[in-house]
């Protein structure tokens, strides 16, 4: 199924993303020396958030960087009108109806799925494939100063190895039965990689109906924390409910970086349908 967009773009700032070379969000792989290990880090205490630039010179992004994310995004109404801005190249999302991930880990800092081949994602003239998805609790994103319980990355990488990351906000509300084919395999302790190659998932099903998105570039939320990733967060939370919401934080319920500054970059409201 293809999502075909319609109306275009309320531009806040005008937007533009350098190109840059990553390993996917949730999975980053700082390089270490021979012989060393890479550091450690984690969410609290001496190696939390505000350390992790002083961990390692791999992780200088996450205190000198001046386009981090997540960031704090502004309260909109869904049911406004999105103006037209002619000379905006807006992105476009396919989601095949099958989805067939490849495995699921819990990788000591949040639990993920990968795919082989997933959904892809256009931004402007680039194409970008999913690689995985993972979760964070509470939300790492905030609308208006305000937290949500969970959020969802999907992170798409194209064939020159940027990123692209699809951000879903998570409310408590109804159960969601989409997620139950992966809330049922939640490995609770950290895992090697378990085969999901026999389960199909309804990538659809976990994504709100509304597709008004944040566009903004940024970067990695943990460390490297590296620059140049492209940014679409659904303004639209998906519900899940609270016994599906208690199930992920009881594994994890504070793996979320603080919002960082803006420092004067470009956010884009754009519609996809």
């Amino acid at each position: 199924m293809k999502i075909r967009r319609s109306l275009l773009v309320l531009i806040l700032v005008l937007w533009a993303v350098p190109s840059w070379s990553a390993e996917p969000e949730g999975d980053a792989k700082p390089h270490a020396a021979p012989g060393h290990a890479a550091p450690h880090w984690d969410y609290d205490g001496d190696e939390g958030p505000t350390r992790w630039g002083q961990l390692s010179p791999d992780f200088s992004a996450c205190a000198q960087g001046r386009t981090q994310s997540p960031i704090d995004l502004p309260a909109v109404k869904l049911s406004d009108p999105v103006p037209v801005a002619a000379e905006y190249n807006p992105a476009d999302l396919e989601v095949h109806p099958e989805q067939r991930p490849e495995q699921i880990l819990n990788n000591g800092h949040t639990v993920q799925v990968d795919f082989a081949d997933g959904d892809s994602l256009v931004v402007g003239d680039e194409r970008f494939r999913l690689v995985q998805f993972h979760f964070h609790a509470p939300s790492e994103h905030t609308v208006a100063g305000r937290e949500l319980p969970m959020e969802m990355h999907l992170v798409h990488r194209s064939s020159s190895g940027v990123l692209a990351v699809f951000g879903v906000l998570i409310a408590e509300g109804r159960r969601n039965p989409a997620y139950d084919p992966i809330w049922e395999l939640l490995p609770r302790e950290v895992t090697a990689d378990e085969d999901l190659s026999g389960l199909a998932l309804d990538l659809d099903g976990l994504l709100p109906k509304s597709r008004l998105a944040f566009r903004y570039a940024g970067s990695l939320t943990t460390p490297p924390c590296s620059e140049g990733v492209r940014w679409l967060v659904l303004a639209e939370p998906v519900e899940l409910s609270a016994d599906q919401i208690a199930t992920f934080v009881a594994i994890y319920d504070h793996n979320n970086r603080p919002t960082q500054p803006l420092h004067g970059r470009s956010l884009v409201v754009e519609k996809i349908e």
